[in-house]
């Protein structure tokens, strides 16, 4: 854990968030966005890194801002975006070691910009996608609250509920956890965010809330309750806004009583992240 000497002031080194989970679905994109825009409405300055080559959902995001603030005559506030190029020969053993070292240094030149850089991994197994997990000094995984989305995170027996072992994305986090505690010198905090949680009381809720107990003491890390299945996500993807715009932006982005509920959730993130780190907040904007 970082202590506040730690945060970026007079050329600190930024602080390192990754968004990871190899399981899509599990409400990652709205993790990340949400959790950047939360950050700079708190006044921090974020870097953001988008290695989901394929989907980019985060830059896809970023270009509607973009286009829609343009579109309205509006300014919107917006993060700065770095690109890592991965190498044409990513596959071959040789060039994918020369491609992580670029990485490396990569992050590496990040760390003066910002008071946060948050990179948003892809929802496969990939090898720089893992690697990019070493660098993370917060590390969140979002599931949903469902023995469907646990799996990759530990293996449990249908019949008694038992923790078993790990699963193969805990295996991994443990791995690139060792990398960077032998490379750095730091350690990752590591927080599971338990996304569409149920608010009426189930078996299945039961049986996760037990199962979730014991992983957060055999595992290493903190169980949060995580976003809710809000309509309001969706609206605002389109127009690359969040739900921090939604009184600059036009007419159809008031605020309604839906939103309160929601910008709660992402305060809880964001005070998440700010305690593992004892980063301050550095301007709080009314819930």
């Amino acid at each position: 854990m970082y202590n506040a000497a730690d945060y970026k002031a007079g050329g600190k080194r930024a602080h390192c968030v990754v968004v990871g989970n190899e399981k899509g679905g599990s409400g990652k994109s709205t993790t990340v966005i949400n959790l950047i825009f939360g950050l700079m409405d708190s006044g921090h300055q974020v870097t953001c890194v988008d290695l989901d080559f394929r989907q980019q959902t985060l830059n896809r995001f970023l270009e509607f801002r973009t286009a829609y603030a343009e579109a309205k005559g509006l300014v919107l506030a917006m993060p700065e975006i770095r690109r890592f190029s991965p190498s044409a020969l990513g596959a071959v053993a040789s060039a994918r070691g020369a491609e992580l070292s670029r990485f490396d240094g990569f992050v590496k030149g990040l760390q003066s910009d910002s008071d946060f850089v948050v990179i948003d991994t892809p929802g496969n197994d990939t090898v720089l996608g893992a690697h990019a997990h070493s660098h993370a000094d917060v590390l969140i995984t979002p599931v949903n609250d469902s023995f469907i989305d646990l799996d990759v995170i530990a293996k449990v027996s249908p019949l008694d509920y038992k923790v078993i072992g790990p699963g193969h994305y805990t295996e991994s986090v443990w791995h690139q956890r060792e990398i960077k505690l032998s490379r750095d010198k730091r350690s990752t905090e590591w927080l599971v965010l338990r996304n569409r949680l149920s608010a009426l009381e189930s078996k299945n809720k039961r049986a996760m809330d037990a199962v979730m107990q014991d992983l957060v003491e055999r595992f290493g890390f903190r169980a949060l309750p995580g976003f809710g299945e809000r309509v309001i996500f969706r609206e605002l993807f389109l127009k690359g806004l969040t739900l921090f715009d939604v009184d600059a932006a036009d007419g159809d982005n008031r605020r309604r009583m839906s939103h309160v509920a929601a910008r709660h959730e992402v305060r809880s993130l964001l005070r998440a992240v700010t305690g593992c780190l004892d980063a301050p907040v550095r301007k709080h904007a009314a819930a």
